[in-house]
């Protein structure tokens, strides 16, 4: 079965790092620990707001700046995270753009949302 050339890009957007490193809860938990904070937290910052061991959430903050979600510098002995929240964006805008230019929306189709009766 032959794809679409237009569907191609597509492809090369979907990074398994991204994919796995945001498939995980306490990742997740951690990120709106950064989002909500709105700067750079250290290791030890985050733990504290979470019921997760310091060295359980230094492991997830490795995986998430691997997958070049956050943004690590090093302040004395400590380390501090922030969310590359422009990379973030920039990525699921490609994604969604390349999803509506390969799989465009059929005429006369409406949302699935709007088709599911409300009970």
């Amino acid at each position: 079965m032959d794809r679409d050339p237009c569907c191609e890009p597509l492809g090369d957007l979907l990074e398994p790092r991204l994919f796995k490193a945001l498939c995980e809860p306490s990742r997740l938990t951690i990120l709106g620990a950064l989002a909500e904070a709105g700067k750079p937290l250290s290791v030890g910052d985050i733990a504290e707001q979470l019921p997760i061991d310091f060295s359980v959430v230094s492991r997830h903050l490795a995986i998430l700046k691997e997958a070049g979600v956050v943004d690590a510098e090093k302040r004395g002995k400590a380390v501090y995270y922030a969310m590359r929240y422009e990379r973030l964006a920039d990525t699921f805008r490609a994604i969604a753009g390349a999803i509506e230019q390969c799989c465009p929306p059929e005429a006369g189709k409406t949302n699935q949302k709007e088709d599911t009766p409300h009970g």
